[in-house]
């Protein structure tokens, strides 16, 4: 904006007296300026502090010259040269210089025209210069006119919607009558960029500047008038939050006048007095206190004073302080694990060591338990075992398809909505500082763009750390080092190794059929009895119903499938009993075929193997172990190898492996090296809809393919599971547990095994031992001996 100033010279205070310096009369003193451009006719104040520009200042304050401000390119440069400054200025009169009582120089300067610098002076102290004058344009003409009358109106709308806009601008600009000098003046006090108020000095058409003046001022009106608006709607909102204020402070003064007392002190009392039972941790506490005094200075229709509240009722809410903890009774939690689980009595060992730990050692730090198995083995009752074993809370937590960090820390207060990590509520739900969680699908967690979960699982589980988790919604350290944490997951092959290092793995095959049988009697009848509205005496169902359903409409390892088969089986005796048909309904062996179909799985081992080329294997699969078919032909070609059945890399060596090991024992195995020129061979395994892939087919691969090539069947009672050499050795396998109990269940009586499996022999099931025979195999040699039929001798004509 520009100043008025009294047309004086220098003040008493102005420069003192040196030495001056001879600048011959035809040329000007220039002053650098940052920033600032005078227009003609304007006066401004301008500060300066360079040495230089002093004395330029100084020497034209005693000779009485005139000076020329020129605009610095870049502001930053401290020194600048001729090249440093636009070459358009403006010619200027000192009105007066003041120095302050910081010794800081001002500076009073009168615009009189526009200058263009011809060239600068060598050898003097500051910069000087021969300039060109510029003469303002004086024709007149329609157009000229018209943009002054445009142009007068948009300068004096402009100055009215500056707040505080003094009368004498608006006063200047409705008597201006030169167009040249409107639009200078105009310019001079829009807040625009340095340049392009510069831009603007540099034009002297006269039309074409006002042009350029009017589409500033147009763009400036905008922002003023949006400026304008914003402020009346905020004055608004202002005044009616007072009035709000003061309405409340006068019904707070009735009230009390009335003796009805203050309600929201009455809260913050109860808030405080709730902080001091929670016995929170001095840090917890402190911040508790310090968010009630923040609510209690926000008025109630505050939008933030909900959300602290909420955050109060979280911190009181959660169970801070240790309960007492009750004596775990060993003998009391071996008996809760066989009444409720049957067999599994290596994994029950384990709990109850891991139960006795902790009765010795409650301060220890436990080891954190994994029970990895396939669905419907009893992952999530043992946890719930575990529980009733200590006499403590039990709460499980979902993690399967959680892929936002903030499911496990929380969401910080910042966001509307926020709430604390699963953690944090489970903590609260069950009520205790020491309960019994269960993380559950914790191989299911994804990780997406809000964070990795399995990282933030790595403090929950550490006990190095958990002792001061940190929930982001909270904001204070909570304990966690007394939660007994149980996870289960289906596979490991998804479980981030760092996390799965801080956990010890329990693994859980399948069942066996008797086992199933046993707990379809203990618990699985009685449960869906109880489900279907029926009693014991109202229905009966006997073993040999059971088994044939166990047999016969399930194949899974655990027994969920189980279950809902008995529970459609009872669900036709409601119907009975309902209708009033019948009023005590007995299930055999007879009625089951009635009640739920054919049986969906009949063994077929013995049809499938009764040809040559034909192995079958043993697999492993995230929901328990499983039997495949491995079978092989020969067709008339030239000795190409054709893998059909979906299958994976590894499967694939695998069969060139045992391709090539055949080849290689052609004459051992009485097989004509000229056979494989002449023929193709195709390898298929059925299900070929279903992917199959992994390390552990190779003896069945060699020995399907030794049977088609020497004509000799496989032994239909026979399983195979293990991996081949180039040499002819038998290489150890995994999930040797759930393949045993999968040959078991499919009612198969002879199991081969590579001999450096016999480690894992003891995690078989006593059940599945008991009915199987195990054939070790250290060589091929020994898988062709124990699984191939001798050959049969054609029968002779008599």
């Amino acid at each position: 904006m520009s100043m008025s100033v009294n047309d004086s010279n220098a003040s008493a205070s102005g420069p003192a007296s040196e030495q001056p310096v001879s600048i011959p009369s035809d040329a000007l003193i220039i002053v650098p300026v940052r920033n600032t451009v005078l227009f003609p006719g304007v006066v401004f104040p301008i500060t300066i502090g360079r040495p230089q520009s002093v004395a330029a200042a100084q020497q034209a304050v005693r000779e009485q010259r005139q000076i020329g401000l020129l605009l610095q390119r870049d502001p930053e440069v401290n020194e600048p040269g001729p090249d440093d400054l636009y070459r358009v200025g403006t010619l200027a009169n000192i009105v007066r210089y003041i120095t302050g009582p910081d010794e800081t120089h001002h500076v009073v300067c009168q615009g009189v025209q526009r200058i263009r610098v011809l060239d600068f002076l060598p050898g003097t102290p500051f910069l000087a210069a021969r300039v060109l004058h510029i003469p303002e344009p004086t024709a007149s003409s329609p157009e000229i006119e018209a943009h002054f009358l445009n142009l007068q109106r948009q300068a004096i709308e402009a100055a009215e919607l500056l707040p505080q806009a003094p009368q004498e601008l608006i006063a200047v600009l409705q008597g201006t009558t030169s167009p040249s000098t409107l639009a200078d003046l105009a310019t001079s006090y829009m807040d625009i960029k340095p340049q392009e108020k510069q831009e603007i000095l540099e034009t002297v058409d006269l039309a074409l500047r006002m042009d350029k003046v009017s589409r500033h001022l147009a763009e400036r009106i905008e922002v003023l008038r949006l400026s304008a608006e914003i402020g009346k709607q905020t004055k608004a909102t202002f005044d009616e939050r007072q009035r709000e204020a003061i309405l409340r402070e006068q019904m707070a003064t009735i009230q009390r006048q009335l003796g009805e007392g203050d309600g929201k002190a009455q809260e913050v009392a109860d808030l405080n007095e709730a902080i001091a039972k929670a016995k929170m941790p001095p840090e917890a506490e402190s911040q508790a206190r310090k968010e009630v005094r923040r609510y209690e200075r926000m008025p109630e229709a505050a939008g933030e004073a909900g959300m602290v509240r909420s955050y109060l009722d979280w911190l009181i809410e959660l169970p801070w302080s240790l309960p007492e903890e009750k004596p775990i009774d060993i003998a009391g939690a071996r008996r809760i694990l066989d009444e409720d689980h049957y067999g599994l009595e290596k994994i029950k060992s384990r709990i109850v060591e891991y139960l006795a730990v902790r009765k010795l050692a409650p301060q220890g730090k436990a080891p954190i338990l994994c029970f990895v198995g396939p669905p419907g083995v009893g992952k999530t009752s043992l946890g719930q075992s575990i529980a009733r074993a200590m006499q403590r809370p039990f709460v499980r937590v979902s993690l399967g398809g959680v892929h936002d960090e903030a499911e496990i820390r929380g969401h910080r207060r910042t966001y509307i909505g926020a709430l604390p990590g699963n953690i944090i509520q489970a903590i609260k739900k069950a009520g205790a500082r020491n309960c019994v969680m269960m993380l559950d699908e914790i191989d299911k967690m994804g990780r997406g763009i809000q964070g990795d979960p399995s990282a933030a699982m790595l403090e929950v589980l550490d006990p190095e750390q958990n002792g001061t988790f940190r929930d982001n919604y909270l904001g204070v350290p909570f304990d966690l080092s007394r939660v007994v944490f149980v996870a289960t997951a289906n596979m490991l092959d998804s479980i981030p190794g760092p996390l799965l290092d801080r956990m010890e793995i329990i693994s859980l095959a399948g069942y066996t059929e008797d086992e199933k049988l046993e707990i379809a009697q203990r618990y699985l009848v009685r449960r869906q009895l109880e489900a279907n509205g029926l009693k014991a005496e109202q229905v009966e169902i006997d073993a040999d119903a059971l088994r044939l359903i166990i047999k016969g409409y399930t194949r899974e390892a655990g027994v969920r499938s189980l279950e809902r088969e008995i529970g459609k089986a009872f669900r036709n005796v409601a119907v009975q009993v309902a209708e009033g048909s019948a009023s005590r309904v007995s299930l055999t062996t007879k009625d089951i075929a009635d009640v739920l179909g054919q049986p969906r799985f009949e063994s077929e081992i013995a049809m499938r193997t009764s040809v040559p080329g034909v192995a079958t294997g043993l697999a492993w699969t995230p929901v328990g172990g499983d039997i495949l078919f491995i079978e092989a032909t020969r067709t008339s070609g030239k000795g190409a190898l054709i893998l059909t059945g979906q299958l994976g890399e590894v499967m694939r060596e695998s069969v060139q492996a045992a391709l090539t090991l055949v080849k290689s024992r052609a004459a051992q195995l009485g097989i004509d090296p000229a056979l494989f020129e002449k023929s193709d061979i195709h390898v298929h395994v059925p299900a070929g809809a279903t992917p199959k892939d992994g390390p552990s087919a190779g003896v069945a691969m060699f020995t399907a393919l030794t049977s088609l090539l020497t004509d000799r069947t496989v032994r239909s009672d026979t399983a195979m599971t293990g991996e081949i050499s180039l040499r002819g050795l038998v290489l150890p396998v995994g999930g040797i547990k759930e393949k045993v109990v999968a040959a078991a269940a499919a009612g198969l009586t002879r199991v081969m095994l590579p001999a450096r499996n016999r480690r894992d022999f003891d995690d078989i099931p006593l059940t599945a031992r008991e009915k199987l025979e195990f054939v070790w195999l250290e060589r091929v040699d020994d898988a062709i001996a124990a699984a191939l039929e001798a050959k049969a001798t054609p029968a002779t004509a008599a």
